[in-house]
């Protein structure tokens, strides 16, 4: 039984795997029609880059008419904001949660989308659960595994420790809108603690991002918020860590292989993502780049 191939082939890997002579990856390599990064002088291709690539390939390439707009949707990361603005992807952004995003993509009006959508066994971004089981282009890759938990002002003056905290009186919180994943997990952490959403004080207003949010803490508007680790720190608050969740972008097989996608994914391979990614705070990459769904 031959053994399974490493997740980065060298050029006389790939050359094998795609049954074509080295001179010819080569070419490809040159032309920037192939996947790879450069480390110690050597060129690597990333496995699941170069399936994606050859599928691509086998489907033959789509009319330009079909591209929708250069623009990610969906929900927000303050990891994913900053490593679009310096790989210099120009891709727009356009974040209105993760339920938003779906239907930017399903709709082809959005390239990519940001998503953390729990299912209901417990698992982030099924597609069957999200309506896209019938996308047979789809692809889901692994941006990064986050920690969410309670945003609370410097001090917690509330002394806010566990989600059955949110129902006591006096206490304001902050929440996203309906269709977004943080307010998903809102929802199935009160019903897992036996609370009742309709106990809590909600913010009248949704917050429409992970910084909104967080904002809305800072300025007193709520005293706590369900959100992203890094949110909070980006705005000098403090953080009770409270659950996991996996954060994936979503897009067509083709929209991979677009400029403004390469150029992201080419940036988030380099250590600078990692340093970021220790610097913001409650990010987990052990899985970043992992293809999740290949349809």
């Amino acid at each position: 039984m031959s053994s399974p191939l490493p997740h980065y082939l060298n050029t006389g890997e790939v050359a094998e795997y795609l049954r074509l002579k080295p001179r010819k990856v080569y070419d490809l390599v040159r032309q920037g029609q192939i996947p790879c990064t450069r480390a110690t002088g050597k060129l690597l291709f990333p496995r699941s880059s170069v399936d994606l690539w050859l599928m691509k390939h086998l489907e033959g390439d789509s009319r330009e008419g079909d591209s929708p707009p250069e623009v990610l949707a969906g929900s927000q990361d303050p990891l994913l904001d900053w490593a679009l603005r310096e790989s210099g992807s120009g891709l727009a952004t356009l974040c209105q949660g993760s339920g938003d995003g779906i239907q930017r993509l399903l709709a082809a009006r959005a390239l990519v989308v940001g998503s953390h959508l729990l299912g209901a066994d417990g698992r982030y971004n099924v597609p069957s659960e999200l309506g896209l089981g019938g996308m047979s282009d789809l692809v889901v890759l692994h941006w990064v595994q986050r920690t969410q938990g309670l945003i609370v002002a410097p001090g917690n003056p509330c002394g806010l420790e566990t989600i059955t905290d949110l129902a006591r009186e006096g206490v304001r919180v902050a929440r996203r809108q309906e269709g977004a994943g943080a307010h998903r997990l809102l929802a199935r952490l009160v019903e897992q603690a036996g609370i009742a959403m309709s106990a809590l004080a909600l913010a009248s207003r949704p917050a429409m991002s992970e910084d909104d949010l967080a904002l809305a803490v800072h300025h007193g508007e709520a005293e706590v918020g369900l959100g992203a680790e890094a949110a909070a720190r980006r705005q000098g608050l403090d953080f009770i860590p409270l659950h996991q969740e996996d954060f994936d972008l979503l897009m067509r097989r083709r929209s991979y292989f677009s400029e403004p996608v390469q150029r992201l994914v080419s940036f988030a391979r380099a250590e600078r993502l990692r340093h970021q990614a220790e610097a913001l705070g409650g990010y987990d990459l052990s899985r970043h780049g992992e293809v999740r769904f290949n349809a």
